[in-house]
């Protein structure tokens, strides 16, 4: 996922926590809140595991985010990974990415 794309800043994921929706599965949690351009930031506490386990559910949750860039209507997002995140399998995250963004209705269609 290209960089200008990526929620960076703490203020911008404090403003999505407090004023974003949620919509949530078994693995993730999506925050959703209106904003001028797309920008996505994932959060991986240190519950879901060492270092490299929070590294790769992130590479893994930016690659299933990124085919939906085309689709997603502008805004802020942040992906939360749940404890379970870490033992699931790339498709499942897929799925729950896509079906999140259907729920919180962030699709243009």
């Amino acid at each position: 996922m290209q960089k200008q794309y990526r929620l960076k800043k703490n203020k911008a994921f404090q403003y999505v926590y407090h004023r974003g929706r949620s919509a949530s599965s078994r693995d993730l949690v999506l925050l959703a809140a209106k904003g001028r351009g797309l920008q996505v930031g994932f959060s991986v506490s240190k519950k879901v595991g060492n270092a490299v386990t929070r590294n790769r559910v992130k590479r893994r949750l930016r690659e299933c985010f990124r085919p939906h860039l085309g689709d997603v209507k502008n805004g802020l997002y942040v992906i939360v990974a749940r404890p379970s995140a870490a033992n699931a399998t790339f498709q499942s995250l897929y799925s729950q990415t896509a079906e999140l963004l259907k729920k919180q209705k962030a699709r243009h269609d």
